[in-house]
């Protein structure tokens, strides 16, 4: 039975790893850039692997618990994509992936927004690899013509941070931002995560810096809202501005400038999570958008 089998680079089939489904690819990609997204410092007020940031209940190993256990999700959001599925079918996997991050973190919400966004990112590129959209067309742009509608229409939460934040000062939120194609991602993120990459070649982490400020800058972050109303929102906008203004990593001193600003947002108690997630998001897409479909995540990362 040895003598037959086929021989591959030195290694019998028999005891190679099977090959990983699109799915399952995508999935990882998707574990990882929250993983990324986690292992960037300094955040201004964010969780990272150096300090909680603004949080006490929470920490990077509850942020890695938790991106394992939404991994299968992800990847059974990836097949529903594939499968056309309505944004009802979406939101029933999106809440038995927020069932498990609950159960994974002991009832801390790591990554809500981040299964509904990055979710959507997955299921758009399930769409595209089943062929039922251009292939050269951006995930967010997939999103916003299969899914806007529905995202509108579908029900609120409101006990969430995020709607009680947009309800009181009239921020669009995540909703509006996802119904849009995600202008914030495709906009912002990622032309900083580009830009960084000729302003500090081969500085990854410095890269993802450099878009969480750009993001921060920009974007009605309702976490900010929530937590520091009208005034942290300016207070963190305006700080995020000045880092770049300055020449954000490029300036030798960066890491300095931008460990004084999360010391501040520290003290404030303010903390951009919607920053984070779109960070996130950024990393995520930038991957999908210039590879193609059959690349794995190995070559990826």
């Amino acid at each position: 039975m040895n003598a037959r089998l086929t021989v591959v680079s030195n290694v019998p089939v028999a005891d190679r790893p099977p090959a990983q489904s699109f799915q399952e690819r995508v999935a990882a990609w998707a574990e990882r850039s929250l993983i990324l997204e986690i292992e960037t410092w300094p955040k201004p007020g964010l969780v990272s692997h150096v300090d909680a940031g603004s949080h006490t209940d929470m920490d990077a190993d509850t942020f890695k618990r938790s991106a394992l256990a939404l991994r299968p999700y992800f990847a059974a959001l990836v097949d529903a994509g594939m499968h056309n599925a309505s944004m009802t079918t979406l939101r029933k996997i999106g809440l038995r992936a927020e069932h498990a991050m609950l159960s994974a973190t002991g009832g801390v919400n790591t990554h809500r927004g981040a299964i509904f966004g990055v979710g959507l990112l997955c299921a758009a590129a399930g769409l595209r690899e089943a062929g039922l959209v251009y292939a050269d067309e951006a995930l967010g742009t997939v999103v916003k013509r299969r899914w806007g509608r529905e995202i509108l229409a579908g029900p609120r939460l409101p006990d969430s941070h995020g709607e009680m934040a947009g309800a009181r000062y009239g921020a669009g939120g995540a909703r509006q931002e996802a119904a849009q194609g995600f202008p914030s991602v495709y906009e912002v993120g990622l032309p900083a995560l580009h830009d960084a990459q000729h302003i500090a070649p081969g500085e990854h982490e410095a890269a993802r810096v450099q878009a969480c400020f750009s993001l921060i800058a920009a974007v009605e972050d309702t976490n900010l809202l929530h937590r520091g109303g009208a005034e942290g929102l300016r207070f963190a906008q305006q700080a995020a501005r000045d880092f770049l203004d300055r020449g954000g990593v490029g300036d030798p001193a960066w890491q300095v400038r931008a460990e004084r600003i999360h010391r501040a947002f520290v003290g404030r108690r303010l903390s951009p999570g919607g920053a984070a997630d779109l960070l996130a998001m950024s990393v995520f897409a930038m991957e999908l958008e210039r590879r193609p479909s059959h690349h794995s995540t190995a070559e990826m990362a």
